[in-house]
């Protein structure tokens, strides 16, 4: 599934219009996808150490959302790669912000797609681990739960309760939420 482009973001500017209704994720979080900027509303998600859990929501329809994971800020394992990545684009997802790690970096930056994480390695996990879909998480010090906004560009990610205005007064609904 293609989804249409999306207006290029820059989260400074974002966080001056709306500081007040924002939050920062305090991580030192990178750009891994093929996306310099993307946003949208998101789904979020908790794993440890296993890629499983975030290839199976994956899969399910995206309908424009950004799946949020919290892999703990453990940087030993990756919990999803290029190959994830391309089935999130097929499936209709934005993209991912990953408060842990992914692998196979070189294969995610050709993608449509935005990917933040703390880093990169070549490990994956073998065993399966315990997940929790939907439930909210806090990344970087801002709770999130699915649904919220998410903002994402090379400088960071912001998180916001409802879809925000963006500077010129664009707008984009969940349907709309493409590309960059």
């Amino acid at each position: 599934m293609t989804l249409p482009p999306q207006p290029v973001i820059v989260t400074a500017d974002l966080y001056d219009l709306h500081h007040q209704n924002v939050g920062v994720v305090d991580l030192p979080l990178r750009s891994f996808g093929g996306l310099d900027s993307f946003f949208g509303p998101c789904q979020t998600l908790r794993v440890e150490r296993d890629h499983r859990p975030v290839l199976a929501e994956l899969r399910t329809p995206g309908l424009g959302r950004i799946l949020v994971v919290d892999a703990i800020g453990h940087v030993d394992t990756g919990v999803m790669g290029d190959r994830l990545a391309a089935i999130g684009v097929e499936n209709g997802w934005r993209g991912v912000v990953v408060a842990g790690a992914i692998r196979d970096s070189r294969g995610t930056r050709p993608l449509p797609f935005g990917v933040m994480a703390l880093g990169v390695t070549p490990r994956k996990g073998w065993r399966e681990n315990p997940s929790d879909v939907g439930r909210p998480v806090e990344i970087g010090g801002v709770p999130v739960t699915s649904g919220m906004w998410i903002y994402a560009d090379v400088d960071g990610v912001l998180i916001a309760p409802e879809e925000l205005e963006l500077p010129g007064g664009e707008q984009q609904s969940a349907g709309s939420a493409g590309s960059v």
